[in-house]
């Protein structure tokens, strides 16, 4: 419980006190890469704080209990800030098909509504982010031990996976200063999570 007091107090302090380099009429558009990628990664973040805080909770693998607290803490104050983002900039918090504001990137990115009228289910959004299913969440809640560090880094692995073609689509379509800065921060932290998390499945001994 002081764990999950403390990220929400990081979130919160973060994200007041972010700050940009434009404002007023230059801050991005509602139909912006930003406004699109703050807004889908910050739901993308919020299941990933779910899961780690709860191998937090009960891994006693030391490296995961690390690497958990890491991957809890430093999203939700990613959330937090990007809340503040759309904030500052005048916009709602939602707003979109989700996804559907990568369809500008050059190696043809589409999803969401951006290649079909019909938009998103929200099992289809999850799978397209890489994110665990209601059915995952369920098996890591139940899972004890090395059943549950092995489901876990293999839903992380898949949902930090699922994230950099966002970061990557903002990167390139975006131009808002703050927002590029902290996306490359987050392609590099993944990333080497991403690495971090395979070393321990092959420690582990985790299978498919």
């Amino acid at each position: 419980m002081l764990i999950a007091v403390a990220v929400a107090a990081l979130a919160f302090a973060v994200g007041r006190f972010s700050t940009f380099g434009s404002s007023g009429p230059l801050a991005p558009a509602n139909d912006s890469a930003e406004a699109g990628f703050a807004r889908d990664m910050q739901v993308h973040h919020a299941q990933a704080v779910e899961m780690a805080m709860e191998l937090y909770r009960k891994t006693e693998d030391e490296d995961l209990r690390a690497l958990s607290y890491d991957i809890a803490t430093g999203q939700s104050a990613q959330r937090g800030e990007m809340f503040d983002w759309l904030v500052q900039w005048g916009l709602p918090q939602a707003g979109g098909p989700p996804m559907a504001w990568m369809s500008g990137t050059g190696d043809g990115h589409g999803h969401g509504g951006a290649a079909s009228d019909e938009p998103m289910t929200d099992a289809e959004m999850r799978e397209a982010m890489g994110m665990a299913s209601d059915e995952e969440l369920a098996r890591l809640r139940a899972a004890e031990g090395l059943d549950a560090d092995c489901l876990f880094t293999e839903l992380m692995i898949r949902h930090h996976e699922g994230a950099i073609p966002m970061v990557d689509a903002v990167l390139e379509l975006g131009s808002e200063p703050r927002v590029l800065a902290v996306a490359e921060s987050m392609k590099v932290a993944q990333t080497a999570e991403i690495d971090a998390m395979k070393a321990v499945q092959a420690r582990l001994g985790c299978t498919g």
